[in-house]
């Protein structure tokens, strides 16, 4: 079967004064890369060839100065990197440039330019031979040439080509020898040369050779196959070099061949590149730019760069960028959510009242590629939301406890669902007693994480995310093994997957009246945000624990498949220090017993575990004890920190056990990732409270949440507390 070589017929110059060490390294270069696997092609950097036949005496015209001349035949010849043949087949040879004019040189050097070949004259005979008629000049030196030629001195006439197309006809595997023939090639000027590297053969070559290049497992050289480096004479007048191919009537014997498998590593290297650019294009539909990455030589890393860059221009492929919109610190500062409220509240007016808010809003929205300038909306950009307010931290005690406590929290507590909380001037609980003074602004994350307990156990927050998240995951790790001598291993490898993460849409509201926004200042502004941030964390937190996996839900703690499961009874059981053994049991039994480590569960666990002994009628520890230094909802269970919250359910069901059942939960919680989508989309709602003169302000945050390594935790979820 043959394979197919395009080369390009482009001269590939040199500067001549360029040391012929960096010339023939680039010659080397050119070659190796040239060897396919599917599709080959020689001679890039230097695509001119020589071929050289005898001229015929007795047909020299002296008056007209002219010899009719053979340059070229089908004669195979082995070169280093395979057979070639010079295709005679009608259309396969170029004959444009020898019969306008070609040149006459003397060792293929354009600075001995002695004659032209006759135009028209150039020619494939029947004998399939290319012949032409060389004329001689009148020069001094044209006329020392042409009387060597009349005298029998210069015998040798040589041909320079270009190999426009090449197709490999036969691959012998046990030699590792291919033969190629040139399909399309093009001659373009005639040289009289001296000695033939093998005058042993019909059509002899003239061999180009790298300095310091010793091909392995080859005879050494001869006479007739001596190493050397072209003289600086044998380049074109671009400074390219001219291989050159002769042939005399001397006889001498034969020259060992050459292997070449001379240069098998750089040949197999090759291969691999075309192999992995191939793979490459095949996957993005980009085959042909893969072949034309493949001729020019580029890199496999270069081509995924073009490509990508080709995909990402033609929005085939979307690379993440940050949500940020570049917001410098002042204008950060400057934010403010009640003005953003303000604007969302009267979209006709926003640009006039709240300019700064109102612009990076349209740029947030710009950015995540949606609609600006929807009615009664506002988005905050998330260079806000990750960015803290600089005012003094002396009061923010204070102001925390002050917010928790109107929420009749402390933190721990979980509301599901969408949020509400009303806050109005004139009523000292409910927003009217905030005045001008300086409190701690923390951003909004920061207020999000304190809320609940992301940050006492651990959890992973990956924020200001663009588009699907996934995140490489290895399941199963390479295995060794113990062998004889000489003896192989067996081959394994790892496994991966990916945890992913898509934008799931979490909503409260909560309202507000017009007037609070338009008095207070910055503690209206914490507690704006607190309170967005608060109801957030809350549902994220449930959802993250317990959260469905359907109706847009996430799948929380308690409902990912593959955590270690620790199990009460049919209908259940009362949880005992056995249990909370078990749980630590799971997740070694794992590998996986390592990180942040803790409890979590809700308060009638550890109401009923504060009154459980660890071994039973022994009037002793109880399971459930308090953890030095710790208060409220931190404990200890077997050394680890323990948590309460309830978020973990206590409603669950087992057995006959309907609804009163809780859960229990143990691991790294490390592993548990939410990620959140930068920026927070707030929409006022003007109908629902339109007799009262408030409004209803409904906040949108894109999160989801998952586990890492589900083998990292352990579960129980059928603990009964009475």
């Amino acid at each position: 079967m043959s394979r197919l070589i395009d080369l390009s017929p482009s001269v590939t110059t040199r500067d001549y004064f360029q040391p012929q060490a960096d010339i023939w390294s680039a010659v080397t270069d050119a070659y190796v890369r040239a060897e396919r696997d599917e599709r080959a092609a020689f001679l890039r950097a230097i695509p001119h060839v020589v071929n050289a036949l005898p001229l015929n005496r007795a047909a020299i015209d002296a008056e007209a100065r002219t010899v009719p001349i053979a340059f070229s035949s089908e004669e195979p010849y082995e070169r280093w990197w395979g057979v070639e043949i010079l295709s005679h087949d009608p259309g396969a040879v170029d004959l444009s440039r020898m019969n306008n004019g070609g040149a006459v040189l003397v060792e293929h050097s354009t600075r001995d330019h002695v004659g032209v070949v006759v135009q028209g004259s150039a020619a494939i005979d029947a004998d399939r031979t290319g012949r032409c008629v060389a004329r001689y000049g009148k020069s001094a030196r044209s006329e020392e040439i042409f009387t060597d030629v009349q005298d029998g001195i210069r015998t040798l006439i040589s041909v320079g080509y270009m190999i426009d197309e090449l197709v490999l006809v036969k691959s012998d595997q046990k030699t590792g020898i291919d033969t190629y023939r040139a399909t399309r090639w093009t001659p373009y000027e005639v040289s009289h040369v001296a000695v033939p590297a093998d005058p042993t053969v019909g059509v002899g070559r003239s061999k180009i050779f790298v300095s310091g290049f010793k091909p392995a497992n080859s005879a050494a050289p001869s006479r007739a196959t001596q190493e050397s480096i072209m003289p600086e004479d044998n380049l074109d007048d671009g400074g390219a070099a001219v291989a050159t191919r002769t042939q005399q009537q001397q006889q001498a014997p034969a020259a060992p061949a050459t292997s070449v498998q001379t240069v098998g590593d750089a040949i197999t290297a090759e291969r691999a590149r075309m192999r992995d650019i191939r793979a490459v294009g095949k996957q993005w539909g980009m085959g042909e730019q893969a072949e034309q990455a493949i001729d020019a030589g580029m890199s496999v890393d270069a081509f995924r760069a073009k490509v990508m860059a080709e995909l990402q221009d033609t929005g085939r492929v979307r690379v993440a960028e940050s949500p940020e919109i570049g917001m410098s610190d002042r204008e950060i500062e400057s934010f403010s959510f009640c003005r953003a409220l303000l604007a969302a509240h009267d979209p006709l007016n926003a640009h006039k009242i709240a300019p700064l808010e109102n612009e990076a809003s349209r740029a947030a929205q710009q950015k995540r590629g949606e609609r600006t300038g929807r009615e009664g909306s506002i988005t905050l950009p998330a260079d806000v939301l990750l960015r803290s307010l600089r005012v003094d931290a002396q009061k923010a005690g204070a102001a925390v406890r002050s917010l928790f406590a109107l929420h009749g929290l402390r933190g721990q507590s979980m509301h599901t669902g969408i949020q509400m909380r009303d806050l109005v001037v004139g009523t000292p609980t409910a927003g009217g007693n905030l005045v001008a003074t300086d409190l701690l602004g923390s951003s909004f994350i920061e207020l999000f994480r304190n809320a609940v307990l992301f940050d006492e156990l651990g959890v992973t927050m990956l924020t200001n995310l663009s588009g699907n998240i996934a995140i490489p995951r290895q399941t199963g790790g390479a295995t060794a093994y113990w062998v004889a001598e000489n003896g192989a291993p067996t081959e394994s490898q790892q496994s991966v997957d990916q945890v992913s993460g898509t934008p799931k849409t979490v909503g409260c509201f909560t309202d507000y009246s017009r007037r609070l926004l338009l008095q207070s200042s910055i503690d209206v502004e914490l507690f704006v945000r607190s309170d967005l941030a608060l109801q957030m964390a809350q549902e994220a937190f449930r959802a993250a624990i317990n959260g469905s996996g359907s109706s847009n839900e996430p799948t929380g703690l308690m409902n990912i498949s593959g955590t270690g499961a620790v199990v009460g009874g049919t209908n259940g059981a009362a949880p005992t220090y056995d249990h909370i053994v078990d749980l630590e049991s799971a997740v070694a039994n794992a590998n996986a017993d390592g990180g942040r480590l803790a409890y979590l569960t809700n308060t009638k666990v550890r109401g009923k575990l504060r009154k459980t002994q660890e071994f039973a009628s022994t009037n002793g520890k109880p399971v459930w004890t308090s953890a030095p230094g710790g208060a409220g909802r931190v404990g200890e269970l077997l050394g680890y920190n323990a948590y309460t919250s309830n978020a973990v359910p206590s409603n669950l069901t087992k057995g006959t056990s309907s609804g009163v059942c809780s859960g229990i939960a143990y691991g790294n919680w490390a592993e548990l990732l939410i990620f959140m989508w930068g920026g927070l989309d707030l929409m006022f709602d003007p109908y629902s409270l339109s007799t009262t003169g408030a409004k209803r302000l409904v906040a949108l945050q894109d999160m989801d949440v998952n586990v890492r390594h589900a083998t990292s935790f352990a579960v129980m979820k059928d603990a009964l507390t009475s």
